[in-house]
């Protein structure tokens, strides 16, 4: 089976599952990338893997191969971009294709009534609802949106980002936690420091542990537009002494600090389609507290078993939550297990591959292979104003 994946670029959310791929196809396995990656990306590191990728061709530079292999192979997974012309060959000619989206309507579903959207989006996908065309949801509110456009009836999957797995002797792991080993708690906040990432919330947090004199420290990793409010900010709260800043950080070193954190926190609100560190933090036996509107939690997190959950921009639950973790360590613990299990038993790259390449043989033979839960399991197709319910049921 010959199987090609699509997108705008590869980043380091992409490769695990690349190289799964690869590892079982070969040659067979292409990924064709469509523009040059975003400079902003690169400066955080994302692109140093790129060029030893056996598997990677660039369409910008060799159009006509991509085409051809585009169009040839047996599976096209396409996903990441909105240049419908790399797809649209293959879609008029009835080959089997998978597609692999984030929401349609991030800023909100009520912009499902543009006409002139909505005939973009009969084009790119309701026109194909009775053709070999499949959806990977790559978000738990990605259905909803497609269900709006009467696009892929009983043909949408569960799906997302896979990071690098890593496989950890549990306990020696949560016995390298800061609670632990050194009696203070640690808690991490990674990621940029924009508005829709709601790092603020992590200060609000430090304040009300700091009241109620919980031995803790706080690290912010990562940068951005509020970077010097929220420096000032932990100034003006006098928290310099536990709360610490340090700048952008590669990959691997943001794993180091999520192996030593014990509580993870991440604020993110609907922007975030799927927000890649959640899979990391639960991987490194994080007890994670994250808002329920961020496309991975529903998939990934079962409030009170795998992690909290609050409500979207409900800051007094979010405090209520991070208290609650950082009082109980028993409770820490069992999430934190469960944690480790959902990235290490199904959310990974590995599991991720092996089920995309049975979806993909038995599509060749007529039929759809569904996972039961996890990976390639039907999406449901959960509103995001139902998120929190759905997540906490």
């Amino acid at each position: 089976m010959k199987l090609t994946f699509v997108s705008n670029y590869i980043n380091h959310h992409q490769i695990p599952v690349s190289n799964a791929l690869y590892d079982s196809l070969g040659a067979d396995y292409t990924f064709v990338q469509t523009e040059p990656m975003e400079e902003e990306r690169r400066a955080m590191g994302w692109n140093d893997e790129v060029s030893a990728l056996p598997y990677l061709k660039y369409a910008y530079e060799t159009p006509e191969e991509c085409r051809r292999l585009i169009m040839d192979s047996d599976i096209v997974v396409f996903g990441g971009t909105e240049e419908e012309r790399y797809i649209e060959e293959r879609l008029q000619a009835g080959r089997i294709t998978i597609r692999y989206s984030e929401r349609l309507y991030r800023e909100g579903q009520w912009k499902a009534i543009s006409p002139r959207g909505l005939l973009k989006k009969y084009h790119d996908h309701t026109r194909y609802r009775n053709a070999p065309v499949y959806l990977l949801c790559a978000g738990a509110y990605v259905a909803s949106d497609f269900h709006i456009v009467r696009a892929y009836p009983d043909k949408m999957f569960r799906w997302g980002y896979f990071t690098e797995t890593k496989h950890y002797d549990v306990d020696k792991l949560l016995a390298e936690k800061g609670s632990r080993k050194s009696g203070t708690l640690e808690i991490l906040f990674a990621g940029r420091f924009l508005p829709l990432k709601h790092p603020q919330y992590a200060i609000f947090l430090a304040e009300e542990l700091k009241k109620r004199d919980i031995p803790f420290h706080l690290t912010m990793v990562g940068g951005g537009e509020m970077d010097e409010w929220l420096r000032s900010d932990v100034r003006l709260r006098g928290l310099n002494d536990i709360v610490f800043f340090t700048g952008f950080k590669r990959p691997e070193e943001v794993r180091s600090y999520m192996e030593r954190a014990d509580i993870f926190l991440m604020t993110s609100n609907y922007l975030e389609g799927w927000g890649a560190v959640i899979n990391e933090a639960m991987n490194s036996g994080c007890a994670v507290l994250a808002d329920a509107k961020i496309g991975a939690v529903p998939f990934l997190v079962r409030h009170g078993v795998s992690g909290m959950v609050y409500a979207d921009g409900n800051s007094a639950e979010f405090l209520k939550l991070g208290t609650a973790l950082a009082t109980d360590a028993s409770l820490r613990e069992k999430i934190a297990r469960n944690a480790y299990r959902t990235i290490t038993e199904a959310w990974n790259p590995e599991e991720a591959a092996k089920r995309l390449l049975l979806f993909a043989e038995g599509l060749l033979f007529g039929e759809v292979v569904a996972a039961k839960d996890g990976p390639l399991s039907p999406a449901p197709v959960i509103w995001p104003h139902a998120g929190y319910q759905y997540v906490r049921r």
